[in-house]
């Protein structure tokens, strides 16, 4: 604990109050905005959780792909096509095949490193799910989402602080798009599970289902937070999806 803001508060509160109920007021004041009190420290940069963000999310990839013992040549190429997708230069590439690398090593601490993320990341929760988002796509791409990797990924997702209803929307998105990327029927299913919503809502939630979405995936908004630059092009397809999604329902529906 510092007591320098205790103390200049205490002597602040003393001298504009002249009692003894006023260096308490003040002391308690000076506690409150010292940021150093209670051993609480200042909000990491966005440098700092941009780094944290980069380094969790390749080893957490190689930590669930070697989760079932081996790791398949499926789910190192799908690591490499996302970062291919996320645009990464030379040197981002090598950093995260590094943490890939780690992730997978024996004695690897997944709780810790999630722990840290979250820690780093805070109340920005719509950066936490694009971190889940992320595990999901590369978990999908590679040999799929078996019963084991989904009750990993679930686990995670619940302690960075998201629901099961959330998760389950947010894959269901995911594997409406491959189904779309693979050539089968694109239809209004796929344009509600982009929005993650079911096709009974209202047109009045829809708006707002739509509002949401615009808002947890917005580029400028999840790079403010910290996300890294490299993966803002992520985001940014994201966002013209759920546009898309919302226009083929809205003119579907007719509204206006």
């Amino acid at each position: 604990m510092s007591w320098k803001g205790i103390f200049f508060g205490a002597l602040i509160g003393l001298l504009l109050a002249r009692n003894i109920w006023g260096a308490v007021v003040g002391a308690i004041l000076g506690y409150m905005l010292d940021p150093g009190a209670g051993g609480r420290s200042a909000a990491p940069s966005t440098a700092t959780v941009s780094g944290e963000f980069f380094r969790t999310t390749f080893e957490i990839m190689g930590y669930v792909a070697k989760s079932d013992g081996r790791v398949s040549e499926a789910e190192i190429g799908a690591a490499r096509r996302l970062m291919h997708e996320l645009n990464l230069g030379a040197a981002d590439v090598n950093a995260a095949i590094a943490c890939f690398r780690k992730g997978k090593s024996a004695g690897y601490d997944a709780e810790l490193a999630i722990e840290r993320l979250r820690e780093a990341c805070g109340l920005r929760y719509d950066l936490l799910r694009a971190f889940v988002d992320l595990q999901l796509r590369a978990a999908l791409a590679g040999n799929g989402i078996s019963p084991p990797v989904r009750k990993i990924l679930l686990g995670i997702a619940e302690r960075l602080g998201l629901s099961g209803l959330e998760f389950a929307n947010m894959e269901a998105s995911l594997r409406a798009r491959q189904s779309s990327t693979r050539g089968k029927s694109g239809n209004l299913a796929e344009c509600y599970a982009e929005l993650e919503v079911e096709a009974s809502i209202s047109d009045q939630e829809l708006v707002k289902a739509y509002r949401r979405q615009m808002s947890r995936h917005h580029p400028d908004k999840l790079v403010a937070n910290g996300l890294p630059e490299s993966m803002a092009q992520m985001a940014k397809e994201k966002t013209q999806r759920i546009q898309e999604a919302y226009e083929g329902i809205r003119v579907a529906r007719g509204m206006r």
